[in-house]
């Protein structure tokens, strides 16, 4: 087991994450309009991310203009993070797909109401950081400022002057901390 509290994430431990990434691997992605992997998978390319979009019954189609694969080996290059939109009891087969990966990928991240402690613990053996229960478009958007804008509590207070981020269109404090 894992000595690190998954119950409550440092801001900054979720920042640096959010930061150090580039390419992310959303395992469960999904065409429809209406589900919330297709809306993170949105978000997450329009703050710069290089996604890909992981989907078996997709494969070799498209989401978004990005090429969907069946599975982590397939992706064509390294990914920083896996995002896992699967239910708990699969997260620890996608962790396992993840850590056959060379080189292993530096985040597995479990989305809302995802959690395999045990799971868990494997990638932090192996040096991977885990963030579970968590959506990183909601994370995100409270570091960024953007989530007051939606009236939630961000719990960031800055005198900062917005800046465009992502595709040039949305104002944001970012994520950045300087």
């Amino acid at each position: 087991m894992s000595s690190f509290n998954h119950d409550s994430y440092d801001p900054d431990y979720i920042r640096g994450i959010l930061d150090s990434v580039k390419t992310v691997a959303i395992v469960g992605a999904s065409a429809n309009e209406v589900r919330p992997s297709f809306f993170v998978t949105k978000y997450m390319i329009d703050k710069g991310y290089k996604v890909y979009p992981l989907n078996p019954g997709m494969a070799g189609k498209e989401i978004l203009g990005r090429p969907v694969f069946a599975s982590l080996a397939e992706v064509p290059e390294p990914v920083d993070m896996v995002d896992i939109f699967r239910n708990s009891e699969a997260a620890g087969g996608v962790v396992d797909e993840a850590l056959a990966l060379d080189p292993l990928p530096k985040v597995i991240w479990m989305q809302l109401t995802v959690r395999n402690d045990e799971a868990a613990a494997r990638a932090e053996a192996a040096g991977i950081k885990v963030v579970m229960n968590r959506c990183p478009k909601i994370e995100y958007g409270k570091l960024s400022g953007e989530w007051n804008w939606v009236g939630g509590n961000s719990g960031v207070l800055s005198s900062k002057k917005q800046a465009l981020h992502g595709s040039g269109k949305m104002q944001s404090l970012g994520i950045r901390k300087n």
